[in-house]
């Protein structure tokens, strides 16, 4: 059964960022998210937020220590990746290169039907760009 349009996810990322203030700024600017919810904690922390990208949905706090919820940047490397659909990975990676972000692979076309990239925010998540839709080949739209 194809879509005619992307379908919400009920999967919502919660990235965790040693200053998360700075962090949100940086994706809205970098990565083009929209804040939606800003819940500020303690001066310079944040409880919860909710930043959204399409239809798509993030939230982003400051460390939570009762919860072992820690930022990426002080491990050796990123314990997950985020994979976001969009329409012009050329012209996002061009965006997100202007704002400081690391790029880790350059756009290029995925022997799977995607083109795009990956990258690395400043705090040390690790993401990929790019137009491939997952569930695409099991409704015969892909």
């Amino acid at each position: 059964m194809a879509r005619s349009a992307p379908i919400p996810s009920n999967i919502y990322p919660s990235l965790t960022y040693d200053d998360a203030p700075a962090a949100i700024e940086w994706l809205c600017r970098a990565f083009g998210f929209e804040k939606r919810l800003v819940v500020p904690a303690d001066i310079g922390k944040i409880m919860h937020s909710e930043l959204t990208l399409g239809p798509g949905l993030i939230m982003v706090s400051s460390p939570k220590a009762e919860y072992r919820r820690v930022s990426p940047r002080g491990l050796p490397g990123s314990p997950l990746m985020l994979s976001v659909r969009i329409a012009d990975p050329d012209e996002h990676c061009a965006r997100a290169k202007e704002a400081g972000g690391v790029i880790l692979r350059e756009v290029q076309d995925e022997p799977y039907g995607s083109r795009g990239y990956m990258v690395e925010d400043p705090g040390g998540h690790t993401w990929y760009f790019g137009t491939y839709s997952p569930g695409a080949y099991w409704d015969g739209a892909g």
